[in-house]
């Protein structure tokens, strides 16, 4: 007798802008890493340009596959939040538009989610060969430094957009433009738990990245100032308990 593989509810929340190359594929491997699971894929279209849009749209086997449309471009972070706040699911999973995470990688750590017990838990995932350009990846070192020393941000890899989390978790941060990027440092400071998994990144074979090193780097010094604020205005361990008469 043939046991039936217990199935789970996962939002896959994928923010993109201009990435009609990439849809398609991305939706199938997605669709066929999550066989054993029941799920929803959410493309948030953040004010694209081009024929993502109609690139959704035109998935028609593929039935759990939802499209959010924002009029205009107002960021990933918001993107993924408006993906996030029409999911179905508790339980919700993020990666990028452009191909490069690898959603085969999901399982393992939707594993590593479970297998801790506890809704206050971030899965993150750490590109061990990442296939970036040297001035990325030379940004991204001096990135992991600065966060290091002002945040104590011992994650490898918080830039990874492919992770796997609970709304419920996703909820209790706090949420401003570009928070993304701090995903990690905010959810240890709320004391949730930060697992990290080693993942596949591929290489950008279709599209245009929609970030310059410059560009990121003077958005990235403004953000990190904000974040300072935030953190220094967060008490680092709050407990309350209720009493019964």
């Amino acid at each position: 007798m043939k046991t039936k593989t217990k199935k789970l509810e996962l939002s896959v929340v994928i923010p993109v802008l201009n990435e009609e190359q990439n849809i398609k594929e991305l939706a199938y491997e997605i669709d066929k890493a999550l066989k054993n699971f029941s799920h929803e894929i959410i493309f948030v279209d953040d004010g694209s340009k081009d024929d993502t849009r109609n690139s959704v749209l035109a998935l028609n086997n593929l039935k759990q596959v939802r499209l959010i449309v924002h009029k205009k471009c107002y960021g990933q972070s918001i993107a993924m939040r408006s993906g996030i706040l029409k999911s179905n699911c508790d339980l919700i999973a993020t990666l990028d538009g452009d191909g490069q995470n690898d959603p085969s990688d999901l399982p393992a750590m939707i594993k590593a989610y479970f297998k801790s017990n506890s809704k206050l838990t971030l899965v993150a995932g750490i590109r061990y060969k990442r296939k970036d350009t040297l001035s990325k990846k030379i940004a991204s070192i001096f990135a992991r430094y600065i966060r290091r020393i002002l945040f104590s941000d011992t994650h490898p890899d918080s830039g990874c957009g492919i992770r796997v989390f609970s709304k419920e978790l996703y909820s209790s941060l706090p949420f401003f433009n570009h928070m993304h990027r701090f995903f990690t440092i905010l959810a240890l400071r709320y004391n949730a738990d930060v697992i990290g998994v080693n993942v596949n990144h591929r290489e950008r074979v279709k599209g245009k990245s929609k970030y310059s090193n410059l560009g990121r780097a003077m958005v990235g010094i403004i953000d990190v100032l904000g974040v300072l604020w935030v953190l220094k205005r967060t008490p680092k361990d709050i407990t309350f308990f209720e009493e019964t008469k």
